[in-house]
């Protein structure tokens, strides 16, 4: 084969960005080009594309698991966030996806960077058919336990989506919140709906964390978002409580635990 008039830079330029049908014609003339630029180019591009492959492949499964738990009608996916914080609120969200278009890069929000976050909820604010949210108090959680707690949120996030679901997808084990609930363990990383609730869940209690911060500074709540970091657990021990902290998860790390 003859050589390329195109530089190898050139045509590296040209793999680098290079979709499936773009390698393939791309493939068919510089597979046997013999610079070594060329084919370094020509193997980066065919490692991302196998990992754009995946990814698609992976999202569309998380559709697919959607539609085989919940079936045909409208699907309510639901999580929490914040169940083992020490401080703010626990904040559940009910969100519903139509099928097209689809949320490429949706997960579960623990697998994704707080930009990343950032954007998915955005999108999925615009093409979300429903969006529920409910948060529950540190002095309820206190009163009535997270077990509780947790059902009095999924409850309330459920009808602030304001639809009537034919099925109501839960990460999770049963917390008998819906007639219609069918729960997933590990769903947020499986179910489209439920990651999309996740992301939601965190992207809300997390701004919040972060005006509270401003509120009740020196907790360091803009970083921890509320969990027992060392240096938020220090500020305990040192400041004492404030009326955002949950009381029964605190009595560990305050000198006279309070008593109930």
């Amino acid at each position: 084969m003859a050589r390329s008039s195109a530089t190898a830079h050139e045509v590296a330029a040209l793999f680098a960005c290079a979709d499936e049908d773009e390698f393939d014609r791309l493939d068919q003339r510089y597979a046997d080009d013999p610079r070594k630029q060329v084919q370094h180019a020509r193997e980066v591009a065919q490692k991302r594309l196998a990992r754009e492959r995946g990814e698609r492949e992976r999202v569309l499964g998380m559709y697919a698991k959607a539609r085989e738990l919940g079936g045909p009608g409208l699907v309510l996916g639901v999580d929490e966030v914040g169940r083992g914080a020490l401080a703010g609120p626990l904040t559940v969200a009910a969100v519903a996806l139509p099928d097209d278009p689809i949320v490429w890069g949706i997960n579960d929000s623990k697998q994704l960077s707080p930009a990343q976050r950032e954007v998915l909820a955005a999108r999925i604010a615009d093409v979300a058919l429903a969006i529920g949210i409910a948060h529950i108090e540190p002095e309820s959680i206190d009163a009535v336990g997270m077990a509780v707690a947790l059902r009095m949120a999924m409850k309330r996030a459920i009808e602030d989506a304001g639809v009537d679901a034919d099925a109501v997808l839960i990460d999770g084990n049963p917390v008998h919140v819906s007639p219609k609930e069918v729960t997933l363990v590990k769903g947020d990383a499986r179910v489209s709906c439920i990651a999309a609730a996740s992301i939601v869940a965190k992207v809300t209690r997390d701004a919040l964390m972060v005006s509270l911060a401003e509120e009740y500074p020196g907790y360091h709540l803009a970083e921890c978002k509320g969990y027992g970091s060392p240096e938020h657990i220090a500020a305990i021990r040192a400041h004492g409580l404030t009326p955002i902290h949950r009381v029964s998860f605190c009595g560990n790390f305050l000198e006279t635990p309070p008593l109930f």
